[in-house]
């Protein structure tokens, strides 16, 4: 297999199917990085940062980025909604969002640039949510974007939303 990369209508993010699917009577097997291929495709992005979110049925995480960090965003189980919203005010596609269904069926990756916010709606019974990071986790560089700010005008596939108190602008 190779990889593939594909421009998303968000200048700058890629979804990326992952070079090793394979499949066989024992189950599934998953290469969800390899750097050489991955910097032969032109993502030459080094990550030092690796973490994961398990959630339920209809919670939503996000919309969170800050102004330096890339990510590299998997579902490792099960199947979310993810949502990705340009916020750099540099940028003509300053406010535009895009839409994504991630699972472990279509193993879909998606990279993720600084000054872009992203969140995610759990749509199975149980998700796992995974992402590299460029940088190191820095909760006082992020920006939290409302879910359901009018002026983004996001399409959600629920309308009530299980979210923090971060995430519903109260913390």
């Amino acid at each position: 297999m190779r990889l593939e990369v594909h421009q998303t209508k968000l200048e700058g993010v890629l979804r990326i199917t992952p070079p090793t699917i394979f499949e066989d009577f024992r189950g599934t097997y998953v290469e969800t990085y390899n750097e050489q291929l991955y910097t032969e495709a032109g993502i030459t992005t080094k990550f030092v940062q690796d973490d994961i979110s398990i959630s339920s049925q209809h919670v939503l995480r996000g919309i969170h980025g800050d102004q330096e960090t890339w990510k590299l965003i998997s579902c490792l189980y099960g199947k979310f909604y993810l949502v990705v919203v340009n916020w750099d005010e540099r940028s003509p596609q300053y406010g535009k969002w895009e839409s994504f269904v991630l699972s472990d069926q279509n193993r879909q990756q998606i990279l993720v640039p600084p000054r872009f916010g992203n969140g995610h709606l759990v749509l199975s019974e149980q998700a796992i949510f995974h992402y590299k990071q460029s940088t190191y986790y820095n909760r006082a560089g992020q920006f939290t974007l409302l879910w359901n700010d009018p002026k983004l005008n996001i399409w959600w596939p629920i309308k009530q939303p299980l979210v923090s108190q971060r995430d519903e602008g109260s913390d």
